[in-house]
């Protein structure tokens, strides 16, 4: 089982990256928090990993953080929630919002996640309570200093929107909050096509 990698980030895009370690090129799947908090390809990295092992599939999630990690580990362990859907939480919610949410019975601040609906909010929060009470959310790391707007296009048109429709959701978001996170700024971007 691979724990923990560190080496050369060699690409990198919204859903995935791969890591130069000793020569080999690990693939690793990653939410938008650990993406945004991402340096430039070529310099030195390094991941927190969950090694996810089926019959037919060996893959490897990455995160920046511990709490990320424990909090993916955590949610898969929920009944009806896999990897995919649990990438799609922590990259829909900052990790402090989602221990909060489960520990306030918030089920409308859930669903608002793209992906969970009002059933698996409430599974989350009536199997993840109890689990999550010892767990205290660290501050974000910062981003490094990139080329928001750019950074910005490339993950919705990864994540299929069109160009024009990444477009006016990136110069909003930045419009109202030009100061914020990456993380966040893609976060109020999606909402901004989600409204039109």
């Amino acid at each position: 089982m691979i724990g923990y990698l560190r080496g050369r980030l060699f690409r990198k895009t919204p859903q995935d990256l791969i890591i130069d370690a000793g020569g080999v090129g690990y693939r690793v799947l990653v939410p938008i928090s650990t993406f945004c908090r991402l340096p430039d390809p070529g310099e030195e990295t390094q991941l927190y990993i969950h090694t996810h092992v089926r019959e037919d599939l060996f893959v490897l999630y990455g995160f920046g953080t511990p709490i990320e990690q424990e909090l993916f580990e955590k949610l898969i362990s929920v009944s009806g929630v896999g990897p995919k859907v649990a990438l799609a939480v922590l990259s829909g919610i900052e990790t402090d919002d989602l221990l909060l949410a489960i520990r306030d019975n918030d089920v409308a601040r859930l669903t608002r996640v793209p992906g969970i609906g009002k059933k698996t909010a409430e599974r989350l929060i009536l199997e993840l309570k109890d689990k999550l009470k010892y767990i205290t959310a660290a501050s974000p790391m910062s981003a490094p200093p990139v080329a928001k707007r750019d950074d910005l296009l490339s993950a919705l048109g990864n994540l299929g929107y069109s160009e024009n429709e990444s477009e006016r959701a990136v110069a909003e978001a930045l419009r109202v909050n030009p100061e914020a996170q990456l993380g966040d700024l893609l976060r109020d971007a999606l909402r901004a096509i989600s409204r039109r």
